[in-house]
């Protein structure tokens, strides 16, 4: 028997990607689910499937950017479970381009998916998990995206920053009240999904860069092997989830430009170890 059998996990964006893989691996150990996503034909074919492998799953659509749903998620895992011991904060949508083509509703929309849904999450699940008095866990996704910053996704780099440094303070916070809830932030790199379907593509730079960023997508890890590493850490309560390390120097050499005050250069280390270098002003 697992040590999660039989606790309560509610995993937003649920559907495809990232989020199937957390579902298909959290049935597989026992938990009992509380799936939404936006998608609602989607998410019932999931928690059918996983329904007919024995699994405890509810499906509730929602749109995490409303804060009014994410409320009403909440509050069918109580009603269906009693409680909620692992909340993950998935859900999120892509955007390339350059970020003055992108449209004032292209912005808006990337952020109120990618952060408001994880702030909505946090303000609604956090005061039950506190309430509970039992440890409990929470998941929020960002990316490498929220470590290092790419060109051509400005959304996607500024909504995922903004979830790596909402995280480190929930962190802090719970850590000065010693409580029993903990938190991860999710840092990966390519995982295998069809996130760039999501994408409305601003330009032609736009277009190009979607393409590549796809199939790079694509060809990623597996959802359910990152599910893996993803419960794992949660197991050992880390803050920081990174399965992918090829990014490493690029990270290193952003903290050292910040350190010493020079101009950054975009320099990318993909995962066959190629450099990707780009232009950039003089210091």
């Amino acid at each position: 028997m697992s040590i999660e059998q039989g606790r309560v996990a509610v995993i937003t964006g649920a559907a495809s990607g990232i989020g199937r893989g957390l579902a298909e691996y959290a049935a597989g150990l026992g938990m009992r689910l509380v799936l939404s996503d936006v998608d609602g034909q989607r998410l019932q074919a999931l928690c059918a499937e996983l329904q007919a492998l024995g699994a405890e799953a509810v499906a509730c659509v929602t749109d995490v950017g409303d804060p009014a749903q994410v409320e009403r998620l909440r509050d069918v895992a109580v009603e269906r479970f009693g409680g909620v011991d692992l909340l993950f904060n998935n859900a999120g949508v892509m955007q390339t381009g350059h970020c003055w083509e992108i449209t004032q509703e292209q912005w808006q929309r990337m952020l109120s998916v990618n952060l408001q849904g994880v702030i909505n999450g946090i303000r609604s699940f956090v005061p039950l998990l506190l309430e509970q008095g039992r440890p409990a866990h929470v998941v929020n996704t960002a990316s490498l995206a929220g470590l290092v910053s790419s060109p051509l996704m400005a959304p996607y780099n500024v909504t995922k920053q903004a979830v790596v440094a909402l995280s480190e303070t929930l962190h802090y916070e719970l850590s000065l009240q010693q409580a029993q809830v903990s938190v991860s932030v999710l840092c990966p790199g390519p995982v295998a999904s069809e996130i760039m379907a999501s994408d409305q593509v601003a330009g032609a730079a736009g277009a190009q860069f979607n393409e590549l960023l796809d199939t790079s997508i694509r060809q990623g890890m597996t959802p359910l092997e990152l599910a893996e590493l993803v419960f794992t850490a949660v197991r050992e309560k880390r803050f920081w989830i990174l399965p992918h390390k090829f990014f490493k120097p690029a990270l290193e050499r952003r903290m050292q430009s910040i350190l010493e005050e020079t101009n950054p250069l975009f320099q990318f280390v993909d995962e066959k170890g190629t450099e990707i270098e780009g232009e950039h002003d003089a210091a």
